[in-house]
């Protein structure tokens, strides 16, 4: 693999083209550092790293390298709701409300938990100006949703909540497990070996790939009100804190840190009848298919895609995620994507560290995954 600087890790038999296609994004300068894995049935056939995690690209990336997967992190958001109602401790179509009852304010009792992993809530930013260092304060930001009216009637049309789902989800494990997302996830870490965080020390920070940011804005299409709440406003994402405090902070849907093996490991159980990377039963079919279920479909208010969403992963009717438009997914600003498969048990997922404008359907990605799909 000499196209890809300092280039390590494994193929299976069979999947020589997706090292191909690796290589190729280096060969074409599209990459400062990367990684891609793929798992299919319980075991890894792709686990590959490359590249440099610095602006001089002197330090490589190595197998503990870790970057910000932005939104590819709502896909363990969304396990993590998966299995709360595989436990029967949350229903989908239950009201948020019967959970935390403070959200039933200015006529936010009906949105069910489904509405809001689906972003259909009508929730997707804060109209009123806010000091943008208020998202590092967890109980002012759900107090203010549970507080909002929504933005438009809730469960008419999907638009993309890029921050507040994180919360939104959060907030309700929070409220029937008694644990925060990241605490959470750092338990799957530990069972499974796993190189994923929401919220990091120093030591784990000091992994983290320098991330240089896209050389220009995505394109979010025709402008209107959501969208600008969501995305443009000056508090629509954090802001005047350092990257000590955003590193050490819980956002949920922006901010988790992995490498892309662990990141297709952790969501596998959605793909493999329920099954982690142990072999334990994590979800039941019942809430597989309660997961996955369709949710709503139309022109997203946010995002420029015509889009079908289920209880927080798209559905891959605009093949952003290979070509099989049976699968799911979810993508992260700047190019990162995590891919679901359930017909052909397989799970994988693309992190990288020179980020692009795509919002989705990066063609690094892209590339990578019409790889896989060939060599199956």
């Amino acid at each position: 693999m000499e196209l890809v600087p300092n280039f390590d890790g494994d193929l299976a038999e069979g999947f020589s083209a997706v090292g191909a296609a690796f290589a190729q994004n280096f060969k074409e300068g599209l990459e400062l550092g990367a990684s891609f894995a793929v798992v299919i049935g319980g075991e890894t056939v792709v686990d590959m790293r490359g590249g440099f995690i610095d602006k001089a690209q002197k330090t490589p990336w190595a197998e503990d390298t870790i970057a910000c997967i932005y939104s590819s992190g709502k896909a363990v958001v969304s396990l993590l709701m998966a299995e709360a109602v595989s436990d029967g401790r949350l229903d989908y179509d239950a009201p948020v409300a019967q959970y935390w009852p403070e959200f039933a304010a200015e006529g936010k009792e009906r949105i069910t938990v489904a509405q809001v992993l689906s972003h259909q809530a009508g929730l997707c930013g804060f109209p009123d100006e806010m000091p943008p260092e208020t998202w590092l304060d967890w109980d002012a930001i759900t107090g203010k949703l549970a507080a909002m009216a929504p933005l438009w009637a809730p469960g008419t049309a999907s638009g993309y909540h890029p921050q507040t789902v994180g919360f939104l989800a959060g907030e309700l494990l929070r409220r029937i497990t008694g644990k925060t997302v990241g605490a959470l996830i750092g338990e799957r870490a530990k069972k499974l070996g796993l190189n994923l965080y929401c919220g990091m020390g120093e030591k784990e920070a000091a992994r983290a790939a320098y991330m240089p940011k896209p050389p220009k804005a995505p394109d979010l299409g025709a402008m209107n009100i959501y969208k600008q709440v969501a995305f443009l406003k000056p508090w629509s994402a954090p802001g005047r804190v350092s990257r000590e405090a955003w590193i050490a902070a819980e956002l949920p849907a922006s901010n988790m840190h992995a490498d892309a093996c662990s990141l297709a490991r952790i969501v596998h159980p959605f793909a493999n009848r329920g099954l982690d990377m142990a072999g334990v039963g994590v979800l039941s079919g019942a809430a597989i298919e309660a997961a996955f279920a369709e949710r709503i479909r139309g022109d997203d208010l946010v995002l420029p895609f015509h889009l079908s969403w289920s209880a927080g992963l798209m559905r891959n009717i605009n093949r952003h995620f290979g070509p099989n438009e049976n699968a799911f997914g979810h993508a992260g600003f700047g190019g990162s994507c995590v891919v679901v498969d359930p017909e052909n048990n397989l799970t994988a997922a693309y992190v990288m560290n020179k980020m692009s404008p795509h919002l989705v359907g990066d063609p690094r990605a892209v590339r990578l995954l019409d790889a896989v799909y060939a060599s199956l």
